[in-house]
């Protein structure tokens, strides 16, 4: 399901939140203006050349973690209350931040973000719902690494975690998967897509000579608590199992 403008919850329709439970993913077009990409874009580029990358080595992407923390300009993006608000329109629940993310593949990176389900890496119990929303802060076709999902696919929710580099891997810890629908989804700087946290997804290589940027903020049921596993937002906070993440990196939103 695609909308051609809603930038706001109450320009969530009926049939766009539907669809996006249905399917457990939907493309919104221009979150964001195309100015306001830009600007994102900008600050991405230069938070990027002093940030620690988590993905160090990789040649799928780099990935910058919890960014908002570090970049007042990104922080906007990442606590805007327009995402927020059609975040909570598609999971229909209170939500909190889990974190955020830049997600940069390079000019002829060569790699491919294989199908994956990001709850799987994840630290929580008991949420009822959670997801991200990927904001393209340039142009992406699908040459420079848009995303494909499988539409339904995140009634798949007993499924270990995935390795990112493997072409298969998915398909081996669920191979029905294997022949269901896939849905390509090219964006425009400033459009967005959300998908649920077990929805599984995949992103081509970028081809391109420009470096595909994307911002990534997850948010979690406001109740989810935490299992006790490690992970490298939850690392070092003194978290105990079975804690609600009530904590200033989690903030309700």
């Amino acid at each position: 399901m695609t909308t051609t403008d809603p930038t706001t919850a109450r320009t969530l329709d009926d049939e766009t939140i539907s669809a996006y439970r249905r399917d457990g993913v939907v493309r919104i077009r221009n979150i964001i203006s195309a100015g306001e990409a830009a600007r994102f874009r900008d600050a991405a580029a230069a938070a990027s050349g002093i940030a620690e990358d988590n993905a160090t080595g990789s040649p799928i992407f780099n990935q910058y973690v919890n960014i908002w923390r570090r970049d007042d300009v990104l922080r906007e993006l990442t606590l805007d209350p327009r995402l927020a608000a059609a975040a909570t329109a598609l999971a229909g629940i209170p939500l909190r931040i889990w974190h955020d993310q830049l997600l940069i593949k390079p000019p002829h990176n060569g790699a491919a973000t294989e199908f994956h389900q990001d709850a799987p890496y994840w630290p929580h119990s008991g949420s009822r719902h959670s997801l991200s929303i990927w904001v393209a802060l340039v142009d992406v076709p699908v040459e420079r690494g848009c995303m494909t999902f499988i539409p339904g696919s995140q009634d798949h929710q007993d499924l270990r975690s995935q390795d990112l580099s493997d072409s298969d891997d998915l398909f081996r810890a669920s191979p029905d998967l294997r022949w269901e629908e896939r849905r390509t989804i090219p964006l425009r700087a400033g459009d967005c897509t959300f998908h649920n946290a077990y929805l599984a997804h995949s992103a081509t290589p970028n081809l391109t000579d420009d470096p595909r940027i994307a911002h990534v903020a997850i948010y979690i049921d406001a109740e989810t608590t935490y299992t006790g596993a490690g992970h490298v937002v939850t690392d070092g906070l003194g978290l105990e199992a079975g804690q609600r993440l009530d904590h200033e990196l989690f903030p309700r939103v």
